[in-house]
């Protein structure tokens, strides 16, 4: 009995070691030929050392790294992974691809195997699509918006993109392209290149070539590293490495210089480029590992950012694994009944099996909640990593990267650390993006304009309307092809006001025989006949769907201008100035405030008494000799004095405003039609007419309805006058530049009713042309310093045709102008009569209290008596009151 029970113990005690001294199989595919593969490659060996060196970790198990190196090929890759799948493998590292991710990310979907890449670092991997896809390092969907946030703080429009022709390379494009757009700027030009290692010259000089006739010279290199340094040198030699170019390569040129040593060549070609570099933040861990690296390496290669996130992503794993030991897992494999049919062929495609503890060992890698020698490991519910952040370099001399910057997901550009703007709140505001200074191209630190005019730098095309009407807006001289005008003058001063000089040469458009078509010389722009268009241009909607424009240098809108005949002199013209009705109520006012004055006056004043005749004569007389100044008769009284104080002012105003309206109906125009506006324009059936080349045709047709027959095509300043005068059309439909310096070269002519449209003059360019930008800060500039002022009084400063004056300045002057003043005379005089009557009914009181204090025979005064007393007294000369008041005092104090 107790032989057999110590068999069994042993035989438990054997099983057990057997199990603790099981391998755990994990893989990794790179290339390992290359930069980030050589560094990967001893990282995962010194993580894997280290896991191992600590029995409790897996309990008693060994991680075992199997490498496969699949030496740039897509298929070696994949094979490698069939080898691994074979071999019972919990996870696999890589690839390095993610042309090779795609793939493998089936592969592993179908036998439940995670697959961890820091690398293969493709947005579109989606996790929905391949849930057992994870990557461990922040993927380029972040790099992109790095890349666009710097565009973007540069002020920088458009850009070209220089890209490996793989699923990486064209999916990061595609989106840099969507975060440009959200700061409104483009991919002006992308230029593929093979996606193999090493690309021919002649293939990258073919594209370089092309890349240098853009207008743009912001250039987005992502490609791999062998690549690109190529293309670094070969964009030296074409001398496309100068102050004018921008340089921004994505993080192979940050791994590339961060591990090796580059040649003096490469250091000179690409000095002043930017690029980033995945932030890792400083700590204990990542200072022990780099100072543990020289031994690892052997000095072979030094340490970049994807070395750390391989030493990372296999302590992730082994923390996994931790993990799923630690509830009961075991590993396990079943047969997968979808590949039964290929058993005992040649390929063995039975022998992968599915890996029964995958989905919780998956489970468990995305809980991971650590922190590593590249800062804190964990992940979002999308599988992101939390706070992605870049490191922004600028590359200087001897190949060596100087840091300028920092960017991070929360809080965009800034020059301190990310990990210390986390506790504040989120602020992306422009105010708050911040670079350190830049070395650019060409050793400069003068940013570069980032653009070139068309076909490397030729002169520009302007194309410039030849007008045979209103010529000092823009004309060109005959014999000599000089252009001049205002619009000239504004453009070529605002080119003065650029940082850069710009050739150009003017080519004139149209037959000399009728002004050009607008629409067609704007349209010469998108067809690239001319590369911008510079006259006296409107600023339509239309127009401005198919090109840019310059901020306005010229306020305009549509008018209308009538013909005007001279007012017929009459007899009864002096009446004209005011309405009947206000002509009324200045006659009653005068009457009133004359029979006011009166009142406060009459016992006071002599020269308001005698006989009632007399006192009318003096009423009307006084009333209506207010109106032409102070009337003869004295005001001795307070009251009377402050009604015709008001009075007086009041006429003062209706007087001054008579004088004047008088003036201008004795010399002004009245209109030769019914026509005061666009709105009775357009409810007749009269002819209008329009300048020729105008857009005035179109927005009368389309926007306001009116029919094409009525619409009555004029040439010059000549046919508007005779077409006008002699009855062809009611009126003409022109923008108020036009209109103005026509009215100051023609009598007889008005504008009438506002200016029904709002828009402007500029210069018209193609869509995104930077130089518009820059064209309208200039003119800006022209304005806030008058020189935009000075150059429109050279030009445009007429003075009007005499007798030129508004349709409003004919119109008589209604009551309702005047209502004020006469309420506030009105109102005086109410206040000065009540308190007059006070102050009489008191006095009243004092002169006669028989009458109105308490008595017997109160009662048998009747009301008429004391009317008629106190009107007596009221009628009653001031001295004779104060007189028998005198006496009867002096008859109480002596009876």
């Amino acid at each position: 009995m107790n032989l057999k029970w110590f068999v069994f113990v042993f035989l438990c005690f054997i099983e057990q070691s057997s199990e603790e001294t099981d391998e755990v199989k994990i893989g990794a595919i790179f290339s390992f030929g290359t930069t980030n593969g050589k560094v990967a490659k001893i990282a995962m060996e010194a993580a894997v050392q280290d896991v191992n060196s600590d029995p409790s970790l897996l309990g008693g198990r060994k991680l075992a790294l199997t490498l496969h190196d699949s030496n740039y090929s897509g298929f070696l890759g994949i094979i490698g992974a069939l080898q691994f799948m074979e071999t019972d493998t919990v996870a696999v590292i890589g690839p390095q691809s993610s042309v090779i991710a795609h793939v493998l990310s089936h592969l592993v979907n179908q036998l439940h195997v995670p697959l961890l890449s820091f690398t293969a670092l493709d947005p579109t991997l989606s996790p929905l699509q391949y849930p057992y896809f994870i990557q461990t390092a922040p993927n380029d969907l972040f790099l992109m918006t790095a890349v666009a946030d710097m565009i973007s703080y540069f002020q920088y429009r458009e850009v070209v993109a220089i890209f490996s022709d793989d699923d990486q390379g064209k999916n990061s494009i595609t989106a840099l392209g969507d975060k440009l757009a959200e700061r409104r700027c483009k991919i002006s030009y992308k230029a593929i290149l093979p996606p193999q290692p090493i690309s021919s010259r002649d293939l990258i000089v073919d594209q370089l070539v092309k890349v240098t006739s853009m207008e743009s010279r912001v250039i987005v290199l992502h490609t791999l590293s062998i690549t690109g340094l190529k293309v670094f040198e070969i964009a030296h030699d074409l001398g496309m490495m100068t102050s004018e170019y921008v340089w921004i390569a994505t993080s192979w040129l940050s791994s590339t210089l961060d591990s090796t040593s580059v040649s003096p060549k490469v250091a000179t070609s690409i000095q002043g480029a930017l690029t980033l570099r995945s932030h890792t933040p400083d700590s204990s861990k990542k200072r022990a590992f780099y100072s543990r690296w020289n031994k690892l390496s052997n000095g072979s290669i030094a340490l970049n950012v994807y070395g750390l996130y391989a030493y990372d992503t296999v302590w992730m794993i082994a923390h996994a694994l931790k993990e799923f030991f630690d509830h009961g897992g075991k590993i396990t494999y079943s047969n997968d009944s979808n590949l039964n049919s290929f058993a005992g062929k040649a390929m063995n495609l039975a022998a992968l099996s599915i890996f029964d503890g995958g989905n919780q060992l998956l489970s468990n890698i995305l809980k991971t909640n650590m922190t590593g020698v590249s800062g804190p490991i964990a992940f979002n519910p999308d599988r992101s990593m939390p706070r992605p952040s870049f490191d922004v370099l600028n590359v200087a001399g001897k190949g060596l990267m100087r840091q300028i910057g920092y960017w991070c997901n929360y809080s965009g550009l800034s020059v301190v650390p990310p990990e210390s703007l986390y506790a504040k709140p989120a602020n992306r505001s422009s105010s708050t993006q911040l670079l350190d200074q830049v070395i650019w191209p060409g050793k400069t630190t003068k940013r570069p304009r980032g653009w070139i005019f068309p076909d490397n730098g030729r002169p520009l095309r302007i194309g410039v309307p030849r007008r045979v009407s209103y010529k000092a807006f823009v004309s060109e001289e005959e014999g000599s092809g000089v252009v001049r005008g205002y619009s000239i003058d504004v453009f070529l001063a605002a080119l003065k006001c650029l940082p850069y000089p710009v050739p150009h040469k003017f080519i004139m458009f149209g037959d000399g025989h009728k002004n050009p078509s607008y629409s067609q010389l704007v349209n010469m722009i998108t067809a690239n006949v001319f590369d911008a268009a510079v006259g006296d241009i409107t600023i339509v909607t239309n127009r401005t769907k198919i090109l840019d424009f310059s901020q306005p240098y010229a306020d305009s809108g549509l008018v209308v201008v009538v013909h005007v005949k001279k007012i017929r002199s009459i007899a009864w013209a002096f009446l004209r100035p005011f309405t009947p009705l206000t002509w009324g109520v200045i006659a009653v006012f005068c009457l009133v405030v004359g029979t006011v004055v009166w009142t406060l006056e009459h016992k006071f004043n002599d020269e308001f008494r005698g006989p009632p005749k007399k006192q009318m004569v003096t009423i009307l007389w006084f009333s209506f000799s207010t109106i032409f100044g102070a009337p003869r008769e004295n005001t001795v009284s307070t009251l009377g004095r402050i009604v015709l104080l008001i009075w007086l002012f009041v006429i003062l105003i209706i007087t001054s405003s008579y004088t004047a309206s008088l003036t201008s109906f004795l010399t002004v125009q009245q209109l030769s039609s019914s026509i005061q506006g666009i709105e009775s324009l357009v409810t007749s059936n009269d002819a209008i007419g329009y300048q020729v080349g105008s857009f005035a045709e179109n927005y009368l047709f389309e926007e306001v309805n009116i029919a094409k027959s009525r619409l009555v095509p004029l040439g010059s300043p000549e046919e508007y006058a005779d077409a006008l005068e002699q009855g062809r059309v009611a009126a003409v439909v022109d923008e108020r530049p036009y209109v103005d310096l026509f009215l100051s070269t023609y009598c007889g002519f008005q504008k009438v009713g506002p200016e029904f449209t709002k828009s402007g003059w500029g210069f018209a360019f193609p869509r995104d042309s930077p130089l518009a930008i820059d064209m309208s800060t200039a003119i800006l500039q022209l304005s806030e310093n008058g020189e935009l002022e000075k150059i429109h009084k050279k030009w445009l400063n007429r003075k009007v045709c005499g007798g030129q004056s508004s349709a409003a300045d004919s119109e008589q002057l209604p009551l309702k102008s005047f209502w004020g003043l006469f309420l506030i005379s009105g109102v005086t005089c109410c206040f000065a009569l009540l308190v007059y009557f006070c102050l009489m009914l008191h006095q009243f009181k004092q002169h006669f209290p028989e009458l109105t204090h308490g008595s017997t025979s109160r009662t048998r005064i009747s009301h008429s008596v004391r009317l008629k007393k106190f009107l007596s007294y009221a009628d009653e000369k001031a001295e004779i009151s104060a007189n028998r008041l005198k006496r009867k005092r002096m008859k109480m104090e002596n009876p």
